[in-house]
């Protein structure tokens, strides 16, 4: 692509992607109405008393693959590598998972940002209880968790 084309190119992504600005009448679209919703934390304790009262909650591993393969996992925990966590919303079991139903994610970063990001996608696909399990995998077994082998492959 000669360096010209790319410019319009680059150019047109840019105007195409900007909020539009109006003046006089307050005015929004669609991407201003809607309000980034911040998800909730829980802990392992709360999780844990959760899973020992066999109550409804899907567990979403969101850990690397070095992470995921050197581990073991949450008891009943799916993995889904973050970046395909979108497209795997559209395969069982996760497309047919009540929106309602509660949902905590996981992952291994210091700061939970993988699981953040996970639980933000999440909230964004309409689901309403959404949590992080603060500090994730390290938090969970020092918690003394419930953890199984993962599937081998």
């Amino acid at each position: 692509m000669n360096g010209k084309r790319w410019f319009v190119v680059m150019l047109l992504s840019l105007v195409g992607s900007a909020t539009p600005i109006y003046h006089g009448a307050a005015r929004t679209n669609a991407v201003t109405q809607k309000a980034a919703v911040a998800p909730d934390f829980m802990s392992a304790e709360q999780l844990r008393a959760k899973l020992a009262r066999n109550e409804a909650v899907t567990i979403i591993d969101v850990r690397d693959t070095d992470s995921y393969l050197n581990s073991n996992k949450i008891k009943g925990s799916i993995h889904v590598k973050l970046r395909r966590l979108s497209y795997r919303l559209t395969m069982s079991p996760l497309k047919d998972a009540p929106r309602d139903r509660e949902i905590v994610t996981y992952c291994a970063c210091p700061r939970d940002e993988a699981s953040i990001r996970a639980a933000q996608i999440l909230l964004d696909a309409g689901f309403t209880r959404v949590y992080v399990l603060q500090g994730g995998w390290q938090m969970w077994l020092k918690a003394n968790g419930q953890t199984e082998p993962r599937p081998r492959a």
